[in-house]
Parts: structure tokens; sequence; C-alpha cells
């Protein structure tokens, strides 16, 4: 769902043209960019799904793909990003932040607790939409085409009519990324 989320952060960008593109882009993996570390040190693990392919993996990520340590990374995002970009671009921040995790809830199987480590044993949360990759990879393509759309408006309405050839260079390499991004997560 790696192409999800960057789509959602550049249809964010079309509507908060003072936050960077790169701070949207970071925010929207910043779960997963927590994550490594974690599962570098063995407190986070996956398991692969024999014969999956797209999403064919169990992520134990208790803690950076927890609702409340999700929640946690956003408050502190956005927090840090209003400091740079004043409230409204907190906001924005933080809300990419966590909208990884409401993505990630649609796609996930049933790995993702409500509390840090699984605290309180509570069952684990995913719709499993990766186990029906057509509809998945549908979804995922919505959010990277309507990433591009927005964008490439976004940068077509903010260009002089002098800079209007970077604009359409600038909305076409996002389109071409956020597409070859979907290509990379369906294929592998």
């Amino acid at each position: 769902m790696f192409a999800g989320h960057f789509g959602l952060a550049a249809a964010v960008k079309a509507k908060t043209p003072n936050v960077p593109l790169w701070a949207l882009m970071l925010s929207t993996q910043l779960l997963d960019v927590v994550f490594v570390p974690l599962l570098l040190s063995g407190a986070e693990t996956l398991e692969s799904v024999a014969g999956e392919g797209y999403g064919g993996s169990l992520i134990h990520a208790d803690y950076t793909h927890s609702l409340i340590g999700a929640l946690l990374l956003a408050i502190l995002a956005g927090w840090g990003a209003g400091k740079l970009w004043r409230r409204r671009g907190g906001v924005a921040v933080g809300s990419v932040v966590f909208s990884h995790w409401l993505l990630d809830l649609l796609v996930h199987r049933a790995d993702m607790p409500l509390f840090p480590g699984n605290a309180g044993g509570f069952p684990l949360l995913g719709f499993g939409l990766w186990q029906v990759p057509t509809l998945s990879i549908l979804l995922e393509s919505a959010l990277v085409l309507l990433g591009a759309v927005l964008y490439y408006r976004s940068v077509m309405a903010a260009a002089e009519r002098s800079h209007r050839g970077w604009a359409v260079a600038a909305g076409g390499i996002m389109g071409l990324l956020l597409t070859l991004a979907l290509v990379t997560d369906v294929y592998g």
C-alpha cells in the first residue's frame, strides 16, 4: 500500500501548499520508518504468508501500527510540523501520519493491535483487503490517481503562465512516480 499512502500525501499537498511535499511523503510513511529500527532490533517482526504475493506478510508491528502508537506518532509529528508550518500544516502532517494506520486497517490481515505491545490482549484488527488482490489494487490505484490529479491541478493553478511547462513536467513526474510505486507494490 506504499503507493496508496504516497497518493494520499500528494492529494494533501494540493490542499496545503505551505507544507513541503517531502514532509508529507515522509509523514505518510512515518509508521513504517519507525518500524524499520524496531524490526531490525527484533521488537517488531514480519512473517511471510505462504503462496501470497501482494501484501503477503503478517506484520507484527505491535508498537508502530497499534492504534494508540499511531495516534502518538501522529500527535508528535503534527506538533513538530505545527512549529514549522503553523497550525494548519501541523494538522495536515498529523492527519497524514494517522492516515497510514487507517489505510493499513483496510488492507492488513488481522495483525494490528489497539495498544502498544498488544497490551490487554484485545483482538487484532485488519479487514484483510490484501486477500482480495483485485479490490486492493483498485483501491490503491484510486488513491494514486486521486493524488496525481489533485497534485497536477494544484501545480498548474499555482504556476504563472510563463512557468506552465515546469508545472506540466512536475505534475507528470509525480504521476509517473506514483504509478511506478503502484507497479512496485503489486509486482514486488
